[in-house]
């Protein structure tokens, strides 16, 4: 038989799917996949579950129904100072992935160049290249993932239609900073690129950290697409409902991907997910609180061990240099190891990694667990790291 996709088959399974299976196998607690162990708010729940029972359930907009859209409006007016018109700034998709893929088949012909950085999320790149797209990676290093001004400068040229980031970024926990976002806003715009941002852990953000969306700077606001989702705003990543955006010309054409991939997304949960993002200032404080305080107990518990762990400003995750604790061989080793024989899942972060020359020390835990079940982790880990005798 023919071949199928050449550009897929150069992809195996994720790296997610590889060690949550591990795990499973082993019956090892896995913080290697990022999603928390409880479901989001029960009001948020009951909103979806009186809607699905009222109706309708037939096809809601392609856009989206109206009170989500103006859900995301009011959101990112009250929370960034973006003022857009909803009915033409705005689009649902079903998840961020979604989004994503919209975004990237909707702007990029073949040929066209795509700024990534990474290390960078799994989907990303084979989007891309679905696309047609020509990546140009900008590689961030630990423990601080800072970016190399003059690298980034390299990764662009008049061929560049592009560039792709995630801030707050997974896997790293870097939360991008205003003269790094002001640098990028710069090339963007020298280079009359577009920026598709992946904003979807914009409200887990911790310490004095803030998140400043790129749709923001001047001139970014006709350039640049926002993605964001329900499913770590709320804890309900299952969901899958994510939320765009964009000035009208960049949703049009999102848009019409978008009508050819999914089309819509379920009524009642769209529905469920614009009753949450109007929630009090309250919510959001203590959905930050929380998983700080997750990572503070997580941390701590691995720098017991004798681990040194990376900064972590925001998301789900935090990075431990597996070097620190005399472990020489490679991160995917570390992981498989500390799944089969200590009960713990992790995912190497040099599987978040395509270019060559990545350092391969630095594991990925993810912290968004109750408490108790980090607690056992640390102590399983702790059993299984203690120095003999």
């Amino acid at each position: 038989m023919k071949t199928a996709s050449n550009v897929l088959s150069g992809f195996g399974t994720t790296i997610f799917e590889v060690m949550s299976k591990l795990a499973i196998e082993h019956k090892a607690i896995n913080l290697g996949q990022g999603f928390p162990d409880e479901d989001g708010p029960a009001d948020i729940r009951a909103v979806a579950a009186r809607a699905l029972e009222e109706g309708p359930n037939q096809y809601p907009p392609m856009m989206g129904v109206p009170e989500l859209r103006q859900a995301v409006a009011d959101h990112d007016h009250r929370f960034y100072g973006i003022s857009v018109n909803w009915q033409t700034d705005t689009l649902v998709t079903s998840g961020a992935t979604e989004a994503l893929a919209a975004s990237l088949l909707g702007l990029i012909n073949p040929g066209d160049e795509v700024v990534l950085f990474e290390p960078l999320y799994d989907c990303y790149l084979p989007i891309v290249k679905l696309a047609g797209g020509i990546p140009k990676f900008v590689r961030l290093d630990p423990p601080n993932w800072e970016i190399d001004p003059d690298k980034l400068r390299a990764a662009f040229s008049d061929k560049t239609k592009l560039v792709l980031m995630n801030s707050p970024m997974n896997p790293t926990g870097k939360v991008f900073s205003v003269a790094e976002l002001q640098l990028l806003a710069d090339l963007v715009i020298e280079h009359d690129a577009y920026a598709v941002c992946d904003e979807v852990y914009e409200h887990i953000i911790f310490g004095d950290k803030k998140h400043v969306s790129l749709l923001t700077f001047p001139g970014m606001g006709e350039r640049t697409v926002r993605i964001a989702s329900a499913g770590k705003t709320f804890s309900l990543t299952g969901w899958k409902v994510g939320y765009l955006t964009a000035a009208a010309e960049l949703i049009a054409r999102i848009a019409k991907a978008h009508q050819f991939l999914i089309f819509t997304t379920p009524p009642n949960l769209q529905k469920a997910v614009a009753y949450g993002l109007a929630k009090e200032d309250d919510f959001y404080d203590d959905l930050r609180q929380s998983m700080q305080a997750k990572r503070d107990v997580f941390r701590s518990g691995l720098e017991r061990i004798g681990f040194a762990t990376a900064p972590c400003d925001g998301t789900y995750f935090l990075n431990a240099d597996i070097n620190s604790i005399g472990f020489t061989g490679t991160d995917e080793e570390f992981c498989r190891l500390i799944t089969t024989e200590a009960g713990v899942a992790a995912v190497p972060v040099s599987a978040f990694y395509q270019s060559a020359g990545a350092r391969q020390n630095f594991a990925r835990f993810c912290f968004s667990k109750r408490e108790e079940v980090l607690e056992a982790a640390i102590e399983k880990l702790a059993d299984f790291f203690k120095p003999a005798g």
